[in-house]
């Protein structure tokens, strides 16, 4: 099938001039739309779920409807990083090899180079295969309200592949670091720093020995980290403070280490340093490590086959960021990511995407759907 680069622009400006900040819904929306008369146009089923009001709706695609076991599921996100008056701001332009704009690679030319690839599937082949592509709008938050229907589509699925950018190398990607994100506050009691010092407790104190707690679990050799990001409290130096706030980064390959340091958070927050002091441990956000396991090898062995006959060439990378193919894979269900075209500069005004690469990943991840049904018994 051939591929028009300008005619992709074309279709892609659209999905880049507005803003669709996983906080502005309406821009969410709006891409939702453009995807689903895509995919309606194509002839395939698409649903609507609206798992909160504070993101805009999640996609639900299939050339399949009423299957209970999809071949494979596709999935990206429609919604970016950045604040209203972006697009504007930054709007879609071409430098050379290069696009630049708010989510070109992270991740709309992902959504669009997808639906380029299932267009381009014969009638035979789509007969063969039973396709699920689930887009979501709330990724770049981790995916508080959409994971739970991306992991239960992913477990009605044979394998999921993650139309995230592939690297600026051509990188695709086979495991990736899972993450959490913790708010310790810490209470002490007010006193006067002068006349009163002893009948003070001192929150930042207590906080203090945390952090020098909180460095001693950092493993580099298993690739475990923890970093005290940010630290407010205080109010005077001449008051004992009562209050401090820290928030910490927690990164992971294993995510049993990743249990063990919560473990020891809740238990260090029922036994404080200082007698007096008392702590909160709130993890806001947790994505379990992605690790390949024996059936995401084979699925690897089959994307480096359809790297042969398209003659691309690639290698695969652990990244250190998530995505949602770490909740899929954690449920057990075979997933790769790096779909999509090649990019980089991802959340920065940097951020580009790889003209050269377009085409021949649409190839690729059509290859691929290709090996998957030719995999498939007869």
């Amino acid at each position: 099938m051939s591929f028009s680069l300008d005619e992709y622009l074309a279709e892609l400006a659209p999905l880049i001039n507005l803003d669709c900040g996983t906080r502005t819904p309406a821009g969410v929306a709006r891409v939702a739309e453009l995807m689903a008369e895509k995919y309606l146009s194509l002839g395939w089923q698409v649903q609507r779920h609206q798992f909160a009001a504070e993101c805009g709706p999640c996609l639900e695609i299939t050339n399949a409807p009423g299957a209970s076991h999809y071949d494979v599921m596709l999935v990206g996100h429609m919604d970016t990083v950045f604040p209203e008056g972006t697009a504007a701001r930054r709007p879609l332009r071409i430098e050379g090899e290069q696009g630049f704009g708010p989510g070109v690679s992270d991740m709309k030319s992902g959504l669009l180079s997808t639906f380029h690839a299932l267009k381009g599937l014969t009638p035979d082949l789509l007969a063969r295969l039973r396709i699920l592509v689930c887009c979501n709008s709330d990724e770049e938050l981790g995916s508080p309200w959409s994971k739970e229907w991306l992991i239960d589509k992913a477990r009605q699925s044979g394998c999921v592949l993650v139309a995230e950018a592939a690297r600026p190398d051509g990188s695709l990607i086979s495991a990736r670091k899972g993450n959490a994100k913790y708010r310790l506050r810490f209470h002490g009691r007010a006193a006067h720093a002068g006349s009163a010092l002893a009948q003070g407790v001192s929150a930042i104190t207590e906080f203090a020995r945390w952090a020098l707690a909180i460095n001693e679990l950092v493993n580099f050799e298993t690739g475990t980290t923890l970093n005290v990001g940010t630290v407010q409290g205080g109010t005077g130096v001449n008051v004992v403070p009562d209050f401090v706030e820290a928030m910490v980064d927690l990164r992971f390959w294993s995510n049993e280490e990743a249990e063990l340091i919560d473990h020891r958070f809740a238990f260090m927050a029922n036994n404080p340093f200082l007698a007096g002091s008392r702590v909160e441990v709130e993890r806001l956000g947790f994505k379990p490590a992605m690790v390949p396991n024996e059936d995401s090898r084979a699925l690897m062995a089959l994307v480096e086959r359809a790297g042969v006959a398209e003659e691309i060439t690639f290698n695969w990378l652990a990244a250190g960021g998530g995505s949602d193919a770490n909740f899929t894979a954690a449920a057990g269900v075979p997933s790769l990511d790096g779909f999509g075209p090649m990019g980089g500069g991802f959340h920065s005004e940097d951020e580009f995407l790889q003209l050269d690469s377009i085409g021949p990943r649409i190839r690729l991840l059509r290859r691929v759907l290709r090996e998957l049904a030719e995999s498939r018994p007869a």
